[in-house]
């Protein structure tokens, strides 16, 4: 039997009389959407990744995974995928059958046995023994990690990796954990799976007050408004001084509850009053030991705690790991990129002659305000901070002018800058630069900054995939979170990184990794004006998070030794002062003009399938993949003649990240075969273009062994082949094209070959002797 066979009739039948078919069986199961490849401005997914099975002990409550293979397959041949699915959704028990029996891995020994068919367990037997290994044994607890999903009326269901992290969530608290980490990238939805945590909690009776904690406005509006909004009866928003007992979820700045003047609103409430904090972008108020904002969660010390970043900070100063315990369960950027979750990026690295040299002025050179100027040198570091070069500003403004021309003149757009000061002028450069279409529409580059009520007022339609204003904004750090804006296509880095950089760097880089396909949004490209993509290749942009320190017994933090050296000091605060480290008095900037300032050299990096960023084209690329399953022209030769399907060859290729279709379109080669295309590609052979191959197959005399309708035939199919990129000859269904109809229905034309099996051999003939020509 093949696969679908043995599933239909062998498996099928043991499953469903052990599981419930419409609420515990789950088949041909999608669990990613597939890998997003860009090269240039072409983009194509990969292959999505699916289980045969999973078991579910209820909605969301997954047990099992079971990968099937036909009988010509020993039991096991599935089982190495089976554990890589199941470990990746979170399932404890994984099985490979071939119809004939089945070979479990059991997660939670470790262990592997043979079962009959008949012997398959069912849900409750793998229940029990998940809850024996997770030593859940009263009642309360079983009820708290039994406990419903919540479910709209659109029936949406959490993605994988957002099941994974409530799954553990609850678990943990079921243990009797108080104080728990999540660790999810930007764009991957931690506000749902805060709810999710929220309602089945709630509905487990394991809390019934909660406090979501945040420290922006716009980041609590979102929230209540969007994945919350399903409990809006009983959600308040703590504002002013009063505080109503009545709701029985709250919403909180973390500023709110501690009051202007350090009133310590919170304590209006009593210790015990709260049963659930979610601390929200946890890596920063509440991080630090010493914060005022940590006085909230020390104060409501008998909840359960469940801090969500993207980003946890560990430096010498400041540690999540240290007040959370290690993360229940992280999700990376890359992670997400590989599933196909998050968009994909490429980097745009142009290099500005001042920042590569270095500009020192002449000395006793005075400044555009009659300062005199340090005489030093000054690099890309000190450039808006400490001196203001105006044609540098230009310059930036015109390749990111230049890029959107290139592209989209209204691709949602963020150029990121030093400070306030930096993002208004680059405002004004960027409306120079779009004179024509600001005539027309004002807000269509507009300045959203903290003290600009008028850029403010314009986020909304920023963030609105409807809204085609305003496209491009300016800003320093009012727009490094809590900014959902899908479409944002380009995010310009013309702002510095300091010590702090990381953590910054990776918020950043999260405006630009939602995807939305309506829109077009597949990618983003990052113009990278100072350098920073350098922290794509530090291991801690996208690793596991690792606590850098330990406190000390009975004595303050200690950083570690080796710790490495900070980079140059860059001031947080969202203004247009800077200070030095140590010096309490801030220093002026200075500005100057009329210097010349040009590109003097560019690189275009993609991101690659690893989470590094490569110099590679999509012709290398494809290269790289096609060798990556066949090292030599040998061996690629050897398996396509022996695939009687040779699309199962392209196809196969494809989820490995080979886009011939892409690589066509992009090189303009319209007449060259997907078989001479890759011999071209990966093994730099001479190609043949499909009317040569046609050509010469004609010359060789083939056709005239065939006579009347079957010669016709043929010499049509070659004729189709020569103007199409048509793979399989002895694919019987090219017989219903409308080519073929002057010879009447497919079973007519197989009789003038004495069969479909003669068809198929005669077809098989002529497509061998195209590649062999």
């Amino acid at each position: 039997m093949n696969e679908s066979d043995t599933r239909l009739k062998l498996i099928d039948p043991v499953l469903k009389s052990k599981w419930n078919v419409n609420k515990q069986i789950f088949t041909e199961y999608y669990f990613t959407d597939g890998e997003i490849v860009v090269r240039g401005n072409i983009t194509a997914r990969k292959k999505p990744k699916k289980a045969d099975y999973l078991l579910m002990r209820s909605r969301d409550l997954p047990l099992a995974i079971v990968e099937a293979k036909d009988t010509g397959h020993s039991v096991g041949a599935g089982l190495q995928q089976a554990m890589d699915y199941a470990m990746a959704l979170d399932v404890p028990f994984a099985y490979s059958t071939n119809g004939k029996g089945f070979i479990e891995h059991d997660f939670t020994t470790g262990m592997e046995r043979s079962i009959a068919m008949e012997d398959f367990p069912g849900p409750d037997e793998l229940w029990s023994r998940w809850l024996a290994h997770k030593g859940i044994s009263d009642g309360a607890a079983e009820r708290t990690v039994s406990a419903p999903y919540h479910y709209g009326q659109d029936g949406m269901s959490p993605r994988y990796y957002q099941r994974n992290a409530i799954n553990r969530t609850i678990e943990a608290v079921a243990n009797g954990n108080k104080r728990i980490l999540l660790v999810m990238a930007t764009g991957t939805g931690k506000t749902y799976t805060a709810f999710q945590i929220v309602h089945r909690l709630r509905d487990a009776g394991a809390a019934k007050k909660v406090l979501y904690l945040a420290d922006r406005n716009i980041l609590v509006d979102q929230t209540i408004d969007g994945d919350f909004k399903s409990l809006k009866k009983v959600t308040t928003k703590v504002e002013g001084r009063k505080l109503d007992p009545a709701f029985e979820v709250y919403f909180s700045l973390y500023q709110q509850l501690v009051g202007e003047n350090g009133e310590e609103i919170f304590r209006a409430f009593e210790r015990s009053f709260f049963d659930l904090i979610i601390i929200d972008e946890c890596h920063r108020g509440s991080a630090a030991d010493d914060s005022a904002w940590r006085k909230i969660l020390d104060y409501f010390d008998e909840a359960i705690q469940v801090g969500m970043t993207a980003t946890p900070k560990e430096t010498k100063d400041v540690s999540n790991i240290d007040y959370f315990g290690e993360p229940v369960y992280t999700y990376s950027l890359k992670q997400g990129i590989e599933d196909g979750f998050l968009a994909p990026y490429k980097v745009v690295r142009p290099k500005l002659n001042v920042d590569v040299y270095g500009f020192r002025p002449e000395a006793g050179t005075m400044d555009d305000n009659g300062l005199q100027i340090e005489n030093r040198v000054y690099e890309k570091q000190d450039f808006d901070r400490d001196l203001v070069i105006k044609e540098r500003t230009e310059e930036v403004a015109k390749k990111v002018t230049q890029f959107l021309k290139e592209t989209d003149r209204y691709s949602k757009t963020i150029v990121f800058c030093v400070d306030i000061n930096h993002a208004e002028r680059m405002r004004q450069a960027l409306v120079n630069e779009n004179s024509d279409i600001v005539a027309e529409h004002p807000t269509y580059i507009m300045r959203i900054t903290g003290n600009s009520k008028e850029g403010k007022a314009q986020l909304d339609n920023f963030m609105d995939p409807d809204e085609k204003y305003p496209a491009v904004v300016t800003t320093s750090k009012l727009l490094t979170t809590g900014v959902n804006c899908k479409t944002c296509k380009v995010i310009a880095l013309d702002n510095l990184f300091g010590e702090q950089g990381m953590t910054e760097f990776k918020q950043i880089i999260g405006r630009g990794t939602r995807i939305c396909e309506p829109y077009g949004k597949l990618y983003f490209t990052i113009l990278d004006f100072r350098d920073a993509s350098r922290l794509f290749a530090d291991p801690s942009f996208d690793g596991e998070p690792a606590q850098i320190f330990e406190p000390a017994p009975d004595g303050p933090m200690v950083p570690d030794e080796d710790e490495p050296v900070s980079p140059p000091y860059v001031p947080t605060d969202d203004t247009d002062r800077t200070s030095n480290p140590g010096d309490d008095k801030p220093h002026s900037k200075y500005y100057v003009h009329g210097i010349d300032v040009h590109i003097v050299s560019e690189r275009v990096e993609y991101y690659s399938t690893n989470g590094d960023l490569i110099t590679e084209s999509l012709r290398d690329y494809t290269r790289k993949n096609i060798r990556g399953e066949y090292d030599s022209l040998d061996h690629f030769l050897v398996a396509w003649n022996a695939e009687s399907k040779k699309q199962a060859i392209i196809d196969e290729l494809k989820e490995h990240g080979v886009f011939l279709e892409e690589l066509r379109r992009e090189s303009g080669q319209d007449e060259m075969s997907d078989f001479d295309l890759i011999c071209h590609i990966a093994y730099d052979q001479k190609p043949l273009t499909r009317s040569e191959r046609v050509n010469n197959v004609k010359k060789k005399g083939y056709l005239y062994e065939y006579a009347g309708l079957a010669h016709d035939v043929l010499e049509t199919l070659l004729d189709k082949y020569a103007t199409s990129n048509l793979v399989d000859l002895d694919d019987t269904r090219v017989l219903d094209l409308e080519e073929f109809r002057k010879f009447g229905s497919p079973m007519k034309i197989v009789k003038a070959f004495g069969g479909k099996q003669e068809f198929i051999c005669a077809a098989q003939t002529l497509e061998d002797a195209l590649y062999t020509a």
